[in-house]
């Protein structure tokens, strides 16, 4: 697989702030929902795949990546409405999503909040089942003055063992620069550390009770080795949608998309295969 850099050329005006975008292919049209603390760049070996068969869309949430990150509301409240107005601003009345964490979080919310039409929804380890939350996402909701200002090398240091810990090979230095680089500097540490003290509860717990009435087919990827977010979260997730697909992916851990790929892409193509039929 490719893993040629995402381009993001394009800007969306939200709320007066800057929401980074790009799309490849050509096609019926797809959209990639990336989780925290991650980006698009976290589908840089998947987009290219599933462009050969779609009109793949692709964005930085609001305080991620090439996005603005600026001191203001980034929960998934407001990463929700923002993917509810760029799927409007696309045009698309339709599509194919695949999502992850967090982005899974938007989508779900999206779709049962929103009234956004899917044809189809993969998700990849999602944030969906309360109770979530971290020792370390605990103590920044506490104290996220106190994370925000720390050195700057022990913050990096801090987030490189975060992002280690989603991953089951160890991530080659360029690999792991593209997920710490939209987080150093100070806006980048104030950022990272804003956007954990923001994880709430609620906003799962919004919508988890409507998941049985998922207006689309659903196929659920969950790494088998995921420490971020046990597997029973996502067998829990297929019961209470009834209809939905559970796949375990073996020697993966949270972040699939590093560990293997070549999973969601197969399950991807499997599945529009699937609703075209």
């Amino acid at each position: 697989m490719s893993s040629n850099e995402l381009n993001l050329p394009e800007r969306f005006d939200f709320q007066g702030h800057a929401v980074a975008w790009g799309s490849i292919g050509e096609g019926p049209p797809a959209v990639l929902l990336h989780g925290t603390p991650f980006s698009s760049a976290e589908w840089r070996r998947i987009a290219p795949c599933l462009a050969r068969e779609r009109r793949v869309f692709y964005f930085d949430m609001l305080g991620y990546g090439l996005s603005d990150k600026p001191d203001a509301d980034v929960s998934r409240g407001v990463q929700s409405e923002l993917f509810a107005a760029l799927y409007r601003h696309w045009g698309l009345g339709s599509s194919d999503v695949v999502a992850h964490d967090f982005g899974g979080s938007n989508a779900l919310r999206g779709h049962l909040l929103n009234g956004l039409d899917y044809r189809s929804l993969v998700l990849i380890d999602p944030v969906a089942i309360s109770p979530q939350g971290s020792p370390l996402v605990q103590a920044a909701r506490k104290h996220e003055e106190v994370f925000a200002s720390l050195p700057a090398h022990i913050h990096e240091a801090m987030l490189r063992a975060y992002i280690g810990t989603a991953v089951g090979s160890a991530l080659r230095e360029d690999e792991m620069q593209r997920y710490l680089a939209p987080w150093l500097g100070d806006e980048g540490q104030k950022a990272f550390w804003r956007q954990v003290a923001q994880m709430d509860d609620k906003y799962t717990e919004e919508v988890e009770w409507r998941y049985g009435e998922m207006r689309c087919p659903v196929a659920i990827l969950w790494g088998e080795e995921d420490e971020w977010i046990p597997m029973a979260d996502g067998r829990e997730l297929a019961r209470r949608m009834g209809t939905a697909s559970f796949t375990p992916v073996p020697d993966a851990k949270h972040l699939v998309q590093e560990d293997a790929p070549e999973a969601i892409v197969a399950a991807a193509l499997r599945l529009w295969a699937a609703v075209d039929r």
